[in-house]
């Protein structure tokens, strides 16, 4: 039996040497399950990560139009946060779809080897992207001048105020909660900003003390971009 056992596993071996699997044909299966989904004042950061997803998926599927639970799905399935802002982006200003653009990097090493046979000028893309694109070209790069594209377009915070987050080193995450709060509590988003990163508050007391439920986070943003003038 165990003679009939090893002869199974080395031609499974052998199987696998023959036929090998690419590292871009099975995506990296991710968690996107939060068992704290709710600010409890005896755990203060306990929810922040559901709080930080959360706002941000809501947000994504607001300034794209398109369904939050396919956006949560492709996360699950393995595509990152920063491809999927890039690839929406782009979608939005030229004739691709996003499935097709993700298809396309799932087979490339850079996003600059999708987008650069485009043929997209700098004034449909935005300045800020076709510069990320030209110099660094990273995902992480390319997906924060997305969401700072996106901020400049809706005026949902001003120049000044988005380079001073950045600079204090705010992810796409922490820019559009800390955004979402202060666009509700009418107060400098950097403040809030600054009382999280030194522990002194954290996200879901803010939410909290905003009276913002993330059950209804969607209808917030969909307020906030109201804002932005016509």
């Amino acid at each position: 039996m165990r003679i009939a056992t090893n002869k199974i596993f080395l031609l499974s071996l052998s199987i696998l040497s023959v036929f090998p699997i690419s590292a871009h044909a099975i995506p990296a299966i991710t968690c996107h399950c939060f068992t704290d989904r709710s600010y409890e004042p005896t755990r203060p950061a306990a929810a922040d990560p559901y709080f930080l997803a959360t706002t941000q998926n809501s947000f994504f599927a607001t300034v794209f139009n398109t369904d939050k639970k396919s956006i949560v799905m492709k996360k699950q399935q393995g595509t990152s946060p920063d491809d999927l802002w890039i690839a929406y982006w782009v979608a939005s200003k030229s004739g691709s779809s996003a499935n097709s653009l993700l298809q396309a990097k799932s087979k490339s090493d850079s996003w600059k080897n999708v987008i650069v046979p485009l043929r997209l000028s700098s004034k449909i893309l935005g300045s800020g992207f076709s510069g990320a694109l030209n110099t660094d070209g990273s995902a992480s790069q390319l997906s924060k001048a997305v969401v700072d594209e996106i901020f400049f377009q809706n005026q949902l915070l001003g120049e000044w105020d988005l380079d001073s987050l950045r600079k204090a080193g705010a992810t796409n995450q922490e820019l559009i909660i800390v955004t979402v709060i202060a666009t509700k509590m009418k107060q400098p988003a950097k403040q809030f900003y600054l009382e999280v990163k030194s522990g002194a508050k954290t996200w879901g007391a803010l939410l909290s003390a905003a009276k913002i439920d993330t059950k209804n986070m969607q209808q917030e943003m969909v307020s906030i971009l109201k804002l932005r003038p016509q």
